[in-house]
């Protein structure tokens, strides 16, 4: 059984791992911070840090909760990373670097907590069961003329679900998509490589919200599943990466959604000794 701290340390490696990786497109990283002038790698480093206590506290949460109603495991959480987000802020002068993190990563610790660390397909089940018509309750309760959320405007523009439903349809882009993606690449190249191609893989698909906001329409999207498409065509990737880095940097785009969708596939890699 891993202890509170072990889990704990996982979630916060996992957010490191992820900001290590260098030239990722549009966002912070050692190799600089394209589409992120307010923060770069150590502003990460102290958020991610920032979150520990955190992260102990949801796998003591989920250890220790009793019932069979899941959804109420979810609102205590909830209130849980309401706190975080507060300590984060504190940690990075008010700058947001993990806000997605700790709502989604913080499901995925709980969860895994709560069923004392079992196969995935049980942790999913409880994810399912966890965030059980979270989309429905959170849109739901829009009211006209309120101000909204970019998560909120794109659903009711789009009818995109953002990362809420991703959560509540118990994350398949990474168990899906890039777990899968991930363990097809053990032992043929690096791990900065597997990873890179594995959030390539995840921008292909998944409708990054932070970008769309960002551009300010959903055509965006076609435009990067366009270059994610010529990056794994690409015989140089280095060198295409470093020009969409520019492009992204230029047009001041950000793929926050699909890093927050690396982390947990980092998280969960590491609990399926993946990598």
């Amino acid at each position: 059984m891993k202890t509170n701290n072990h889990l704990a340390q996982l979630a916060v490696r996992a957010l490191l791992y992820e900001v290590s990786l260098p030239d990722k497109p549009g966002l912070v990283s050692p190799t600089g911070n394209p589409g992120h002038s307010d923060m770069d790698i150590f502003t990460f480093i102290d958020s991610a840090l920032s979150l520990q206590p955190y992260f102990e506290q949801l796998v003591e949460l989920g250890e220790n909760f009793q019932g069979t109603d899941l959804t109420a495991l979810f609102a205590k959480a909830r209130k849980l990373g309401l706190a975080a987000e507060k300590a984060m802020l504190q940690a990075t002068n008010g700058v947001n670097t993990h806000k997605g993190a700790i709502f989604s990563l913080g499901i995925a610790v709980v969860a895994t907590a709560y069923t004392q660390n079992k196969a995935l397909p049980e942790i999913v089940s409880t994810i399912k069961k966890m965030l059980r018509n979270l989309t429905a309750e959170d849109f739901g309760a829009m009211r006209a003329g309120e101000k909204m959320t970019a998560g909120e405007r794109q659903f009711q523009e789009y009818g995109l679900p953002g990362i809420r439903g991703e959560a509540e349809a118990g994350f398949p882009t990474v168990m899906n998509v890039a777990l899968p993606f991930l363990v097809q690449s053990k032992g043929q190249s690096d791990l900065n490589r597997r990873l890179m191609d594995t959030l390539m893989k995840i921008i292909s698909v998944l409708p990054d919200s932070n970008l769309i906001k960002r551009a300010g329409n959903v055509q965006i999207l076609d435009w990067i599943r366009a270059q994610t498409s010529c990056y794994f065509r690409s015989s140089d990737k280095q060198s295409f990466l470093l020009q969409l880095n520019q492009t992204m940097k230029e047009r001041n785009l950000s793929l926050g959604g699909s890093a927050d969708i690396l982390i947990l596939t980092i998280f969960f890699s590491f609990l399926e000794d993946i990598i």
